[in-house]
């Protein structure tokens, strides 16, 4: 080694992932980060992107040696690396049992070692430690926004190239964090795990942000998505829909998860429920129209409760069951946690969806000549109605118990949804192709319709659009 351990201190900061703490020790010294490195002896490759770029949230484990090695190197005792560190201590597969004194040290993917890995904010970091350097560390969805410099930090999981974004002029964000310290204060009095809570809240917003494109009265995300954009989303809009979406839900996130915890609104699901005499769930249900209230959109009551395949049906559902059932054990098997949120409910994440928009423009042939051609908010909603019918039609299975007279009508009700929503994405599509220049003869023979008809369907469809 070229310099003497420990000779520049370099304290860890709370929550901070190891391999963040090795690139900070490397900027101290002025070496690269692969020479430092080169200390331990390590066990397996370095995980990556896709495209071959290093992934930020990877985390580093080490063995006793490497540990001790690393304690010299910053010039801190173990135990205040242990405080720090939520990696220090841990073991994996790919470290074996101690290797007779030798450094080493093994990559894992951050998310599986501790939770969310986020971007750190370099401001905060220059003015603790005097040096401007990325930091990552473990930072879950409620505790993003740093209020001092209004910026909200991103995953570092995902394949982009920013760190944050500004949300100073979205005033309501840290509001929201600021808030939600009352909301966890109060699941954990009501015995429910913080945790649990705001990931239900955060699927059902999530959900409802995939289907407010086609919300006429949502104002309140258009105009912070652009405010966080920077003004604009412009031409990127696609893209920004999916890197700002956590930071444009984060105020309703933190006031559904309030509701939720309401015994009030829980006592607005009996009574909507029919209390001891058992109903469907109202369109114009209380507590639905409550919650939207809420959460600022007194319109969205009726669209909420008619999301029947949605994460805040099914939490109704279950909050309806246990009241039913209160004083009897649960059935051999079966979980009834309020709380829980299916897999198919869970929001994809945003490396999973930039994962995807990325494979979408690289396609070849026409599809890429469309996406040149066809505005990306225009796109999307093809997309979401697509979307939509497919969930609708997948729902159809599930409708099986119950009176007949009422699950006929349900089945019937969401075909003729699924109906409505395949239409509407056909010609959504039409109207796009013959906008990007495809010749309307040609249209017209992939919807199976006169030339004539489909041209007056369009100039009808585009005074409706525009």
């Amino acid at each position: 080694m070229i310099f003497p351990p420990g000779l520049l201190r370099t304290a860890p900061l709370h929550g901070e992932t190891t391999l963040s703490l090795i690139c900070r020790i490397a900027s101290r010294y002025g070496l690269e980060v692969k020479a430092l490195r080169s200390c331990w002896h390590w066990r397996n490759h370095q995980p990556k992107h896709e495209g071959g770029t290093c992934r930020a949230d990877v985390e580093v484990l080490l063995n006793a040696a490497g540990r001790q090695l690393l304690a010299g190197l910053c010039g801190v005792e173990e135990g205040v690396l242990a405080r720090a560190l939520p990696s220090w201590g841990q073991k994996g597969a790919k470290l074996p049992a101690e290797e007779g004194g030798v450094p080493t040290a093994a990559w894992r993917i951050g998310g599986a070692v501790a939770g969310p890995v986020a971007f750190g904010c370099r401001l905060c970091t220059a003015r603790r430690t005097g040096t401007v350097v990325r930091v990552v560390r473990y930072a879950p969805f409620w505790s993003r926004v740093c209020v001092r410099h209004g910026r909200w930090l991103l995953d570092a999981d995902a394949d982009q190239p920013y760190e944050y974004l500004n949300v100073r002029h979205v005033p309501e964000v840290a509001a929201a964090q600021r808030r939600w310290a009352g909301v966890a204060r109060w699941a954990v009095r009501t015995g429910a795990e913080p945790e649990q809570v705001f990931a239900l809240a955060h699927a059902v917003v999530a959900r409802w942000w995939d289907q407010a494109l086609h919300w006429e009265r949502e104002t309140i995300w258009p105009r912070r998505l652009h405010q966080v954009a920077g003004g604009n989303a412009g031409s990127d809009l696609e893209w920004w829909r999916i890197v700002g979406r956590d930071a444009v839900v984060f105020p309703e996130v933190v006031a559904v998860a309030d509701a939720l915890l309401d015994p009030g609104m829980g006592e607005l699901i009996w009574v909507d429920s029919g209390a001891g005499q058992p109903r469907a769930l109202p369109a114009d249900g209380m507590f639905c129209r409550r919650l939207g209230e809420r959460v600022g959109r007194a319109w969205l009551g009726p669209l909420a409760a008619t999301d029947h395949g949605g994460p805040l049906i099914a939490w109704m559902g279950s909050v309806i069951r246990r009241r039913r059932t209160a004083g009897r054990a649960p059935a051999p098997g079966y979980t009834d946690d309020p709380w829980w949120v299916r897999r198919e409910h869970q929001p994809v994440t945003i490396a999973g969806q930039l994962r995807v928009l990325g494979k979408e423009k690289r396609a070849p042939g026409s599809g890429r000549m469309w996406r040149a051609s066809v505005p990306a908010e225009q796109r999307m909603l093809i997309a979401r109605a697509i979307e939509s019918a497919e969930e609708q039609l997948h729902q159809l299975r599930g409708v099986q118990t119950g009176p007949t007279a009422d699950v006929t009508q349900q089945l019937l009700g969401n075909l003729h949804h699924s109906a409505v929503l395949i239409e509407n994405a056909w010609k959504r599509t039409a109207v796009a192709a013959a906008n990007a220049g495809v010749p309307l003869e040609k249209v017209a023979q992939w919807a199976d319709m006169p030339t004539e008809t489909l041209r007056s369907m369009l100039a009808d469809r585009q005074e409706e659009d525009g």
